[in-house]
């Protein structure tokens, strides 16, 4: 248990290095290590393989994201004035992006199967999807209620 807990700070210190302006995403951060681990049933070998990999994806993925988000952004703000050229190329670097999300899905899917075993790759599929839903669940809940005769 001592040397999970030190893979575990291992992990999460360079983490916290990067986003220390923001208190509420470091313990974003631990909520998700604590909850990946347990749910995914990490031994400190598998562990110490499993995050950096992870966080590689992620930040490879949120980067997609971003490029994505603004993609979507300039098209909002500009459609309406954008030729029929532009507009094609603006649909497609958005498929581009989707595709190159996808191929990191699958290649990471492939370095999960390198580094741990069959069960415990379905078991992050399953963790991912139980981690979202979990999020959803509490912005869900903290949002203030609405008055009934308040406007959308």
């Amino acid at each position: 248990m001592k040397n999970f807990t030190i893979v575990l700070i291992m992990i999460f210190l360079p983490l916290t290095a990067i986003k220390a302006q923001n208190p509420n995403r470091e313990k974003l951060e631990a909520y998700r290590i604590g909850f990946f681990t347990k749910k995914m049933n990490l031994t400190s070998e598998e562990a110490e393989k499993f995050w950096p990999a992870y966080n590689d994806f992620q930040k490879e993925r949120i980067e997609l994201q971003k490029e994505r988000i603004m993609l979507n952004r300039d098209f909002n703000q500009n459609g309406r004035t954008l030729n029929d050229k532009e507009l094609t190329e603006i649909g497609d670097k958005l498929m581009n992006t989707i595709s190159k999300e996808s191929d990191l899905a699958l290649k990471f899917h492939e370095k999960l199967k390198e580094l741990l075993p069959p069960y415990k790759v379905v078991q992050y599929y399953q963790a991912e999807n139980q981690w979202k839903a979990q999020l959803l669940n509490q912005l869900q809940e903290n949002r203030p209620a609405q008055r009934p005769n308040q406007r959308f």
